[in-house]
């Protein structure tokens, strides 16, 4: 049996807007998150700009290195995986963001 690997764009794309929403309301740079969190700097760029798929033990440290909870991280909805649009939204409890691929 061949193996399938998976990459939900969409969802990374949402996941990275929120990380770097709640990485600026921190009022931490890339490269201040990636000290705390003992990661590359280009890592965290990559995570931010949806180009790699962070492993769990990846998004652990960011959420401990961001002082949050975990479900604060993933404080975003998923786009509906049938919808040919690519419409996701982040928010948070002061504001909505949208953004379009």
């Amino acid at each position: 049996m061949e193996r399938k690997y998976i990459f939900d764009e969409a969802g990374l794309r949402a996941f990275a807007l929120r990380l770097k929403q709640v990485r600026k309301m921190k009022n931490l740079s890339q490269e201040e998150l990636a000290l705390r969190a003992e990661l590359a700097l280009s890592q965290i760029a990559r995570i931010e700009t949806a180009r790699i798929n962070p492993t769990l033990s990846t998004v652990f440290r960011i959420a401990r290195a961001l002082e949050i909870d975990l479900q604060e991280l993933f404080n975003f909805s998923l786009p509906a995986a049938v919808r040919k649009s690519r419409r996701y939204s982040v928010q948070d409890s002061d504001s909505r963001m949208v953004a379009e691929d």
